[in-house]
């Protein structure tokens, strides 16, 4: 393995990681990507080139402004080292190859969608929309999921498929619950299903219900949410939508050594 490739290929994601950050903090509040120039929020004082260096610059800095001492969000970190740990892993396990920019384009899609509903509760249209037409636009030129030996390919009705089933389902709980779920979650399923095809979107779904139930009741239990207090739903499914994504053709084929 060339751990040169695989060492810049994560200084690459954090690089992009930084990027995200931006849609992360921009477009909840509907300002532009480009302007203004990336400033610290407390002191509006703009950010040199020493300032923006992915992970250096916040470790260096201590996660401190270097103007005015304002605290910066941990979740610059978290997202610039998690981005790079991403790319080096895509790298490690593709290399140059078709899947690679695929699976780059829906890992920085739902790093973006995790991180906004998880601090603003909110599943932006701006972001499903576009998403939901590009992954319809590649389903039918994506290689198969997974490894180079996958047993599931996905092509334009598979991707139909699957998101009509996660719209539909999610649907049934949103108009049965009340409110209970959102409309956001409704249409962010609908991308996932999209994103994973028919019927690995099930297991796409089945993670994330899962992993919602179990941090939902750790979160009750030690009382750092009340039964009322609402628990954004998105970062569940992009977890379910990345797993399935990455995992998802070996978890089909235990299922059906299990089941059959």
């Amino acid at each position: 393995m060339d751990y040169i490739a695989v060492a810049l290929f994560a200084i690459l994601g954090a690089v992009i990681g930084s990027f995200l950050n931006v849609c992360i903090d921009r477009l909840p509040v509907g300002q532009s990507l480009r302007r203004p120039p990336s400033h610290c929020p407390a002191c509006q004082r703009r950010l040199g080139f020493w300032d923006l260096i992915p992970v250096v610059s916040y470790l260096w800095l201590r996660g401190r402004c270097r103007y005015c001492s304002a605290a910066i969000p941990q979740r610059i970190l978290i997202v610039e080292v998690g981005t790079g740990l991403l790319f080096a892993f895509l790298w490690w396990r593709y290399g140059f190859d078709l899947q690679l920019l695929f699976f780059i384009f829906f890992g920085c899609l739902f790093i973006v969608l995790f991180f906004i509903d998880l601090e603003h509760g909110l599943i932006l249209n701006k972001v499903v929309y576009p998403a939901a037409i590009v992954t319809l636009c590649i389903a039918p030129f994506r290689p198969d999921l997974g490894t180079a030996n996958s047993l599931i390919g996905i092509g334009i009705i598979d991707s139909l498929v699957g998101g009509g089933i996660a719209f539909g389902l999610f649907l049934l709980v949103a108009l049965v619950s009340r409110g209970g779920m959102g409309w956001g979650d409704v249409k962010m399923a609908g991308l996932v299903g999209l994103a994973t095809g028919f019927p690995l979107v099930l297991i796409a779904l089945f993670i994330s219900v899962v992993t919602g139930a179990l941090v939902s009741v750790v979160l009750l239990f030690s009382r750092l949410k009340r039964r009322k207090d609402p628990i954004p739903f998105g970062p569940f499914l992009s977890l379910g939508a990345m797993a399935t994504l990455f995992w998802g053709d070996a978890i089909y084929a235990w299922c059906r050594q299990i089941l059959l």
